[in-house]
């Protein structure tokens, strides 16, 4: 049997899937961050401000596709959250799920109030910080036509106890390269193996969650750490969500000055794997034993 993973006969688009913007809490405009994106070679963002579900579709050229989302927090005791991101899988999708008419948004987004679409015929929903209203969130997005990830939990102060709990995500961040910049270990490969032993089919993404507030040149600027590469036949906005949906992608993390690894193609065929990929040290193949395999060139 052979399955192809990553497939050398698709484009490769480098995506942002987690981005702040003026329009909640970020020090750069939507039109500024593409700019600043497309010139270290980005190909999309997800534009998941707090809160608000502004769509930005005036923004998607033929080198740049904006998709369109939001983020959601949910608190709890002791400083522990579950945040959640939305990105709409159409582009003509500007229904908010999981809207309040009075409560939660903060900041510079209630400026957009205004603006949010929603079902006049849901009532307001309500956010507990317990698994089983976290799940109706993920529930609601995805009905509502979201890839729904979830975000940085060793910043949320979260662990095992909290995260298996939660069903039904697309993916969830293995690295956040925003909060690993100012010290947090969102690094978080323990938890996505956790939560894979756990039996939860699902992807990950890498991402920047960056809010810009440091000069571009500073080594705590927070963008151009973690990225989702999509495999698509081309630059197209159902193209690129249609690939997030299969896992046609995968992650990568550097820095601001040095991007990570390139993986070319993968492919699974007779019980062996073969990657081809960009110059690395070491290349490991992690899998539900303790025989992983491990290449050193």
């Amino acid at each position: 049997m052979k399955k192809i993973l990553i497939s050398d006969e698709l484009n490769q688009y480098r995506a942002n899937l987690h981005c702040h913007t003026t329009i909640s809490d970020g020090g750069k405009s939507p039109e500024k961050m593409k700019k600043f994106y497309k010139a270290h070679g980005y190909s999309a963002i997800a534009f998941t401000d707090h809160e608000v579900f502004v769509t930005h579709n005036d923004l998607t050229d033929d080198e740049f596709v904006a998709l369109n989302g939001y983020e959601l927090g949910v608190s709890g005791e002791k400083g522990k959250c579950c945040h959640l991101c939305y990105v709409a899988l159409e582009p003509d999708n500007d229904v908010q799920v999981c809207y309040h008419r009075k409560d939660y948004i903060w900041g510079n987004a209630a400026t957009y109030r205004k603006v949010i679409k929603y079902d006049e015929n849901e009532p307001d929903f309500v956010r507990e910080y317990t698994s089983d209203n976290i799940n109706q969130m993920i529930a609601r997005g995805r009905k509502g036509g979201f890839f729904v990830t979830y975000n940085h939990p060793t910043w949320s102060l979260e662990d095992y106890s909290d995260y298996m709990g939660y069903d039904g995500m697309n993916a969830m961040e293995i690295v956040n390269y925003g909060c690993v910049i100012v010290g947090y270990d969102d690094d978080n490969g323990h938890a996505y193996d956790d939560m894979l032993r756990g039996g939860k089919r699902i992807f990950c993404i890498a991402t920047d969650d960056n809010h810009n507030g440091k000069p571009d040149s500073s080594p705590l600027c927070d963008s151009f750490g973690g990225a989702t590469v999509i495999c698509a036949p081309k630059l197209e906005y159902r193209a690129l969500t249609s690939a997030l949906e299969r896992g046609e992608f995968y992650s990568t993390s550097g820095t601001s000055t040095h991007n990570g690894p390139e993986i070319y193609s993968l492919v699974f065929e007779d019980g062996k794997v073969t990657i081809k990929c960009s110059p690395s040290r070491m290349i490991c193949l992690i899998a539900g034993t303790r025989s992983n395999q491990i290449a050193v060139s």
